[in-house]
């Protein structure tokens, strides 16, 4: 399998290579799991108590408590502290974002939840090391505790990394993630800008018609395949407490194979596009866009085919491993904007209507084009630079309109 390189945040990328498990490994994996799994879970049990009694449970008393466990308990010992520690880490985070929405009094729907128990049956493994706890040596990756794994290296490391995350996903197979040092991988100059709108008949309309990007319907294409096996399990749902039967588990691992693989294309869908998108443009409008609504709509299953979010995140990791101007718009009332002379229509247009016409200079256009040029004037960029003509515009990444609280 092809390493996969995902940006992390800013000076950081991702390499997720595929590992080679051994018996002996896979067990010395499932033993710091497992002791990861009861620390996370004895965290969680203090915190609620915690917050119950109106006290404070931060990382440093959680630090306290795993190094007097460790001192008491041989079990824990035989495992290594670094991924431990670093669970804890983990679990702080995850707490303070919760508080901290909850402080802000964000409506439900918005929150960051408290962090839950981890049920053995449910919860992949996840094991976080830090550069202390891992070496890389004739190729294969060694972990602290004696753990050695042969690593799939389908390109080398652009970097000496500085964290290394081992995961298993859904089919059970094993990954190795690096972060590593990324470097701007700068590109020539196109002298041209482009605004992008989201949409669900297209996943992106764009300023450029060569640049937009149809719905693929990836999970349109194996939903019948899905349905089969998701009825199979239906029929052979186990009853509560008891294993799963073989025919359970096989028609489950079939599910989650097309699962991944409608994963894979959307993601592979939106780095092609994304990459086409960034070589051609120095400066991108991209509309701010949070489809989260679109779950509880009559749109949700086609929304969720077309994978906005992923290919919106795959463009801003690229334009930023390239050096390219990424400036988010705010989308409130682009659909009632007009790109030529800025006049708003004074109500929301229904989305059966597809065509823009503004009543005040009379100009339209496609609803979808009006909105990718409106991200070009919000984005302070000149609407003509979709024909080959520069940026002027001040280098921001984010543009709101007055008033308008982010989303």
């Amino acid at each position: 399998m092809a390493a996969s390189q995902e940006t992390e945040e800013t000076g950081h990328a991702r390499f997720t290579y595929r590992l080679r498990v051994s018996s002996t490994a896979l067990a010395k994996l499932s033993g710091e799991w497992d002791r990861c799994r009861w620390i996370w879970n004895e965290c969680t049990a203090r915190s609620k108590r915690a917050r119950a009694e109106s006290k404070k449970c931060g990382p440093a008393r959680l630090d306290k408590m795993l190094t007097e466990t460790r001192t008491m308990n041989g079990w824990l010992r035989d495992g290594s502290s670094v991924p431990q520690q670093q669970l804890i880490r983990d679990f702080g985070k995850s707490r303070a974002k919760a508080l901290k929405d909850i402080k802000a009094r964000l409506p439900m729907r918005q929150r960051a939840g408290m962090p839950k128990f981890k049920k053995k049956s449910q919860a992949d493994p996840t094991l976080n090391y830090t550069r202390r706890g891992f070496r890389i040596k004739d190729g294969c990756l060694h972990l602290a505790g004696g753990i050695s794994l042969r690593v799939v290296w389908s390109r080398s490391l652009p970097a000496d990394p500085s964290s290394v995350r081992i995961y298993r996903d859904s089919l059970g197979h094993w990954y190795a993630s690096f972060v590593v040092s990324a470097e701007v991988q700068p590109l020539p100059e196109m002298g041209a800008v482009i605004g992008i709108d989201w949409g669900v008949r297209e996943t992106a309309t764009t300023t450029s018609d060569a640049h937009d990007l149809p719905h693929p319907e990836h999970g349109k294409k194996v939903a019948a395949g899905l349905a089969r096996y998701q009825r199979m399990m239906a029929r052979r749902k186990p009853v509560k407490g008891e294993p799963g039967s073989r025919g359970y588990r096989a028609a489950k691992k079939q599910a989650a194979r097309l699962h991944k693989k409608v994963a894979r294309q959307r993601q592979d869908t939106g780095r092609k596009w994304a990459k086409a998108v960034v070589r051609d443009h120095d400066a991108l409008a991209v509309e701010d866009f949070r489809p989260k609504f679109l779950a509880k709509s009559t749109m949700a299953r086609k929304a969720a085919d077309a994978a906005i979010s992923a290919a919106k995140t795959a463009l801003i990791e690229m334009g930023r491993k390239h050096g390219r101007i990424v400036q988010l718009v705010h989308p409130a009332h682009t659909t009632m904007d007009c790109a030529q002379c800025g006049a708003r229509t004074k109500h929301a247009l229904p989305l059966s209507e597809r065509t823009y016409t503004c009543t005040a200079c009379g100009a339209v256009s496609p609803r979808d084009k009006n909105s990718a040029r409106v991200m070009l004037v919000r984005a302070g960029l000149n609407p003509a630079g979709a024909d080959r003509v520069r940026a002027d515009g001040p280098q921001v990444h984010s543009q709101r309109e007055p008033g308008i609280p982010a989303p």
